[in-house]
């Protein structure tokens, strides 16, 4: 498919994805994955991680949840330290970040992690084209603030969770692999983060397993009702906003966007406003072929376009959402409209605190990470201290 010069322009500006979500899975979640057995190559030094962090194996779980054939919780491991020092542990010294693996049957998650592990546990989930590396600024304020915080790379993006064909990546199983990756740090409940597709996953997440959330913050991405609801206005911009998908789930998109040594895609890093040595750590993941090709896999697996079900008067899967939730939306953003942000209040049933940060675009965890930390801190503060 020929790109036009000015149409690259406003898909890389208009960026990427969350729009798509809501949406049913077009692939069958019954598919077995044929695992990548290719592990990071990065060169580096052993990184100390707290004997806290270090679990026993974990016990069998009965239900299987709808994981992947191959991923058999009765081989999932501890969480082990990087045995290599990488670029990105170069860029984060002395932020107390730590490198990780995650070992969960054959899959194993690349995780920052920090904080005190008796801290209150928050997850944080990526978006595309960006890796953990993009809330560091969170982790560090979290984690200053005694929360103890994951940011796990996702699948495709980890290079021993990259498993083989489109219908690998559906929500569906997104959304297992975080459950799972919870199960693997024996939280039985945690604070849920996400921007962009990591929006979407949590909303998912929080739409099937309410009772494993203490509160709930989707970056950027309507509740994927609202959104779908936007998507399917014809009255509306958010079709328009969306049209970039589309070229994302085409099989030529990874070539085209790593042609001219990933000029398209160092733009888009570019917009969020990232230095040549800032985006290293994400050309370091997203810049291989065959990591670009999986995160694009989330587009290709996924159906975004779905119908009203007459029956339930909706167009998503995802149930109104219980958990306190903090929805955060940003006015320059060009890939996700006002009209999907507006409507997801009707979509919360639980507490539900709406953001709009002015004058700052789709790249909220780096555009505004000082605002995003002061906002992320006084809700999350305030639900810990409403348990109390």
């Amino acid at each position: 498919m020929k790109i036009p010069e000015a149409k690259w322009v406003e898909i890389h500006v208009a960026f990427l994805f969350a729009i798509l979500l809501g949406l049913s899975s077009s692939c069958s979640a019954n598919t077995s994955d044929a695992m990548s057995k290719a592990r990071p190559n990065n060169p580096s030094t052993p990184i100390e991680v707290s004997d806290d962090f270090k679990k026993k194996e974990s016990s069998v779980l009965e239900e299987n949840h709808g994981k992947d054939d191959d991923m058999n919780h009765t081989n999932m491991e501890s969480i082990r330290a990087l045995n290599e020092r990488s670029n990105l542990s170069l860029q984060l010294e002395g932020t107390g970040i730590r490198e990780v693996v995650i070992y969960i049957g054959d899959f194993s998650f690349d995780a920052l992690i920090a904080g005190p592990s008796s801290g209150e546990p928050i997850m944080l989930l990526h978006g595309f084209p960006n890796t953990n590396y993009q809330w560091r600024e969170q982790i560090v304020a979290l984690a200053e603030a005694g929360f103890s915080v994951i940011a796990p790379n996702q699948r495709g993006y980890s290079s021993g969770a990259r498993p083989t064909g489109i219908e690998s990546y559906t929500s569906e199983k997104l959304v297992e692999d975080v459950r799972q990756i919870a199960d693997a740090l024996h939280w039985e409940s945690f604070h849920l983060a996400g921007h962009d597709w990591g929006a979407f996953i949590a909303w998912e997440f929080a739409g099937k397993y309410p009772d494993r959330l203490r509160s709930l913050i989707p970056i950027s991405v309507p509740h994927p009702e609202a959104f779908a609801i936007a998507l399917a206005d014809p009255n509306g911009i958010q079709a328009q906003m969306s049209s970039y998908v589309e070229f994302f789930q085409q099989a030529e998109s990874t070539s085209t966007f790593l042609d001219d040594s990933a000029s398209l895609l160092k733009s888009i890093y570019e917009s969020a406003g990232l230095s040549t040595k800032e985006m290293e750590p994400y050309l370091q993941v997203i810049g291989k072929t065959e990591a670009l090709d999986a995160a694009l896999n989330w587009y290709r697996a996924n159906s975004f376009s779905p119908s009203l079900d007459q029956a339930t008067n909706r167009r998503s899967n995802t149930p109104d959402i219980e958990t306190p939730t903090m929805y955060i939306w940003s006015t320059e953003d060009t890939a996700l409209g006002r009209q999907g942000a507006e409507l997801t209040s009707s979509f919360v049933s639980g507490e539900y605190r709406y953001e709009v940060f002015e004058g700052v675009n789709h790249w909220i965890t780096e555009i505004a990470a000082e605002q995003l930390n002061t906002v992320m801190l006084d809700f999350l503060i305030e639900k810990v201290k409403s348990v109390d």
